[in-house]
């Protein structure tokens, strides 16, 4: 179709992640004279049967009409923090909420079959793990089953906790020395640590090449 518009969809949970893939698509958007994105959230599955479609406001169903509004009210402020955030950006494009009943990773696949969409744009919760090949089973789900391509926004970098290493204590220090290396713990950290600790000796120079478990 000549016309037809470049089309964004975007899987939308109003989580952190969420967001970070509405924004991507926001500039992506802007970047093209003739763009449209959709913005779409799932509600739960209530059953089989109930699978529903709303395009902006057109349901009047009040579950739906308030998701709608919930919707579009966020998409809102995601878009304000994306022009002050980028206050060249080109703005003109069209943006559609829609909302369905179904399983989010069904509801992308079959919208994005159903608008013609170009490109899908869906965050991950998971920040790392090899889980789900590292996408989180929606993100997953929609990578294997979409017809069109799937730009997958990873959550924003988490620094790892500092792990506190406490000072060897100085009396197990000198009764390792004391006693050569037989014994490993001072008095009072030989009952903290009781059997939790086993060593496996091994001399491959000596003919006794294979010393049983040391439990200390």
């Amino acid at each position: 179709m000549q016309n037809k518009p470049y089309t964004l969809l975007v899987g939308v949970d109003f989580s952190e992640s969420a967001d970070r893939a509405l924004q991507e698509a926001f500039a992506q958007a802007s970047q093209r004279a003739n763009a449209e994105v959709h913005v779409l959230t799932a509600l739960p599955v209530a059953g089989d049967e109930a699978r529903y479609a709303v395009y902006t406001a057109l349901d009047e169903a009040p579950y739906l009409d308030t998701t709608i509004q919930r919707l579009r009210t966020h998409v809102e402020l995601q878009l304000e923090k994306f022009r002050l955030a980028h206050p060249d950006a080109q703005l003109g494009f069209r943006i559609v909420s829609h909302a369905q009943i179904a399983t989010a990773a069904q509801c992308i696949v079959q919208l994005a079959s159903d608008l013609g969409a170009d490109l899908i744009v869906i965050g991950t919760h998971n920040p790392k793990g090899i889980e789900r090949l590292l996408l989180g089973s929606v993100a997953e789900s929609t990578v294997r089953n979409a017809r069109c391509p799937v730009l997958v926004i990873p959550p924003p970098p988490k620094s790892e906790p500092e792990v506190t290493i406490t000072p060897a204590c100085p009396e197990c220090v000198q009764t390792r020395f004391a006693s050569a290396g037989k014994d490993f713990w001072c008095a009072q950290h030989s009952e903290r640590h009781g059997r939790r600790h086993t060593y496996h000796q091994s001399d491959r120079s000596s003919p006794a090449a294979h010393f049983p478990l040391v439990i200390q």
